[in-house]
């Protein structure tokens, strides 16, 4: 766990996000949507990144960042920077510009375990024909992939912000902290994230940026660098287009949305209805309506907790999700992982 010791001058500078970086989201994406369980959550991204993987000059691409970059956990900071949020090609002067000394020292932190071969080793020496070409297998598989549902996830990040906000005016900072995501815990005056690396860390004095991603992964993900402002990126609703596909087999049965609230459940059993409510992105009564459907199928049992009621997953439902394409839990992450909604902290 990284535990964020925040002090006066980061507490009165935190806000929000301008908008979504395209090369950091798509960088991010491209990790989340390499496992077949995490991809499921997003089958028609997943599906524009399998037939990239088959098309030409598009598959060396694709090869490349699978090959540069690791299948999981953290990347190196350099690559989701923090300026470049412009376009596609501003972000790619970014990383470009990042002095040779970072990228040795943040590319050989995350090759620490992992098998070193040509490649590796140029992108590790900051050689600048190896960082040409992983820039532009990064603008193709934008293109291919986030390109089509850019505006959709542009729409989804200023929903969440918007409702991020509210809970900021209405409740204040601690109410927004513990709204966020699961994974990341208040208790003042230390924000407590679960990401991909454990420590304690001092604020900058530059506030905190946060960022609510679709395409974040299974975990928040944190950038700390001198003089700036700490950016917290964490999990959030995708939009449903993207979210969804004709050939779901469960959104089929169910209903795109009750899909959405079965596969919400199994990847984080024991949510109330409030939680779930915000989780997939709906009303406070659908949740409640969608639970209890679920409910009288057999596929979701509910229990009183208190003042709430907290919903989780039956074996019949979790049998049903094992028995559907891209729905499996047997290999890779846990389904809480796949929906980015990690369990909650003890």
């Amino acid at each position: 766990m990284l535990r964020l010791h925040l002090g006066p001058a980061d507490l009165c500078r935190v806000r929000f996000g301008a908008r979504l970086h395209p090369v950091g989201t798509a960088l991010l994406a491209g990790q989340w949507l390499r496992d077949p369980t995490v991809a499921a959550m997003a089958p028609t991204l997943a599906e524009r990144a399998a037939a990239l993987e088959s098309t030409g000059a598009a598959q060396a691409a694709t090869a490349v960042l699978r090959h540069l970059l690791p299948a999981r956990g953290r990347l190196p900071d350099f690559v989701t920077p923090f300026a470049g949020v412009e376009s596609v090609a501003a972000g790619l002067e970014a990383i470009q510009a990042t002095p040779a000394r970072r990228v040795r020292a943040e590319v050989g932190a995350v090759y620490a375990d992992v098998a070193a071969t040509p490649l590796r080793r140029r992108f590790a020496a900051a050689d600048p024909e190896m960082l040409d070409l992983f820039g532009g297998a990064v603008r193709t598989w934008f293109d291919a992939v986030l390109a089509p549902h850019w505006p959709d996830l542009v729409s989804a990040y200023r929903q969440q912000v918007t409702w991020a906000s509210q809970r900021l005016v209405q409740h204040g900072l601690a109410s927004l902290f513990a709204g966020l995501h699961p994974a990341i815990r208040w208790r003042e005056p230390v924000l407590e994230v679960r990401t991909w690396w454990d420590g304690d860390l001092p604020g900058t004095g530059h506030g905190l940026i946060l960022l609510p991603s679709p395409l974040a992964g299974p975990r928040p993900r944190v950038l700390v660098e001198p003089d700036r402002p700490i950016l917290l990126v964490y999990p959030a609703l995708m939009p449903p287009r993207a979210a969804t596909a004709e050939g779901d087999p469960l959104g089929r049965l169910l209903g795109a949305t009750r899909a959405l609230v079965l596969r919400q459940l199994a990847a984080d059993g024991g949510l109330t209805t409030t939680v779930l409510a915000r989780a997939v992105g709906i009303s406070l009564s659908s949740a409640s309506e969608h639970a209890t459907a679920l409910r009288a199928t057999g596929l979701v049992a509910s229990e009183r907790d208190g003042g709430s009621v907290r919903h989780h997953l039956t074996a019949l439902g979790a049998n049903l999700l094992r028995g559907l394409p891209g729905d499996s839990s047997e290999a890779g992450p846990s389904p809480a992982q796949a929906a980015g909604w990690p369990p909650a902290l003890p």
